[in-house]
């Protein structure tokens, strides 16, 4: 029994022994490893730039790569006459102001930003973004818009750190516009570049308001597309106000149906290559071919009327017969000059003025496919 008492106590004595031994080995290896990064620190400076391990120690854990997608280039290219790019394949815009930022993913974004994630959550891009990222990396969240955000978290108050889409912001107008482009390229907006709203410096927030909805559709700025395009156009709009115009005012057509303020070949941005394959898309009974076809029609409808309202009937540029006499002056009538004087309340009335004047014999002034139509009388 001794004996045996003996042998427990010897082996206990020997395990005790190793287990110190194998402790005493563990901490000499902890520090020369120690010893080794304190001689790698003293001679290697610190990076100042944000590291990937820097910002997960210092924000929420986020279900975002983190960088991954952009280094690898991951997206969808979208041309002309291909498929839109898939929310789930949007590409992290470079920002110029911060090139050596890195992603950080949304939940990081969301820490700071609480209200505006609260209160875009019901907005059209948001809900997209979070429906198609829900197996992708950084670039279908709030980054694929206002770019890589590692600077901007690392010092939030200074500005352009973070592409941002107001008037006074710091990114360029270019940046702004080349974001939204590479998701939204072709299609409407395949003439963007060159015209006119491009040239005077328009950003697509001038118009657009994709973080809200104040819109039915096309997430606009305001109510309605009118709305959005009087806001610069406040002298185009008070034409709509005249006794003859086009039914904008009460809904029937918006500027949209004739104009595409995305950009087009013409100047006043038309939907169409001329003003009046523009207005026979409605007014197709305008459209000929005739018979006896009236040159100025024919030209271009503007020669008559005005497109958007007018104070004489018919959207006419002026009250015939002076519309008419622009032209048709000393021909196939007496060599009189009808001027205001010579309406019913003027000082010389005449009847070739009263009523409808020239048009009460020259009815059909846009063509005629009558035989006997040769001076637009049938």
């Amino acid at each position: 029994m001794r004996l045996t008492a003996l042998s427990l106590w010897a082996l206990l004595a020997a395990t005790v022994g190793l287990g110190n031994a194998l402790l005493w080995s563990s901490v000499a290896q902890a520090q020369q490893r120690d010893d080794t990064n304190t001689g790698q620190s003293a001679t290697h400076q610190p990076s100042s730039r944000l590291t990937e391990s820097d910002i997960a120690r210092m924000l929420p854990a986020t279900d975002m790569g983190a960088g991954a997608a952009m280094r690898h280039g991951a997206r969808v290219d979208a041309s002309d006459d291909g498929p839109a790019t898939p929310f789930d394949a949007a590409s992290i815009p470079r920002n110029p102001l911060a090139p050596d930022a890195d992603a950080i993913g949304a939940k990081s974004c969301a820490a700071c930003h609480a209200l505006e994630s609260m209160q875009a959550a019901h907005s059209l891009h948001v809900a997209s973004f979070r429906a198609g990222g829900a197996s992708s990396g950084p670039q279908a969240a709030c980054e694929a818009c206002h770019g890589p955000g590692s600077e901007h978290a690392k010092n939030p108050a200074a500005p352009g750190l973070i592409i941002a889409y107001t008037r006074d912001a710091k990114t360029p107008v270019d940046v702004q516009t080349r974001t939204c482009l590479s998701c939204h390229v072709g299609g409407a907006r395949q003439h963007w570049i060159g015209s006119v709203h491009q040239e005077r410096g328009l950003s697509c927030t001038d118009c657009h308001n994709p973080m809200t909805r104040l819109s039915a559709e096309g997430v606009l700025a305001n109510e309605s597309i009118n709305q959005v395009c009087a806001t610069c156009h406040q002298d185009i709009r008070a034409q709509f106000n005249r006794r003859s115009h086009m039914p904008l005012p009460e809904g029937q057509m918006s500027c949209v149906d004739c104009h595409n303020p995305h950009g087009s070949i013409t100047q006043p941005l038309l939907k169409t290559d001329t003003v009046n394959e523009t207005c026979t898309t409605c007014h197709a009974e305008k459209r000929g071919p005739f018979l006896f076809e009236h040159a100025p029609v024919a030209e271009n409808c503007l020669n008559c009327h005005t497109p958007h309202g007018s104070n004489q009937e018919n959207l006419l540029a002026l009250p015939v017969p002076m519309l008419c006499q622009q032209c048709h002056t000393n021909d196939d009538h007496v060599n009189d000059l009808l001027t205001r004087q010579s309406l019913r309340s003027g000082l010389v009335p005449d009847e070739r003025v009263m009523e409808r004047a020239c048009l009460s014999c020259h009815s059909n002034i846009h063509g005629s496919n009558n035989p006997n139509g040769a001076k637009f009388h049938q």
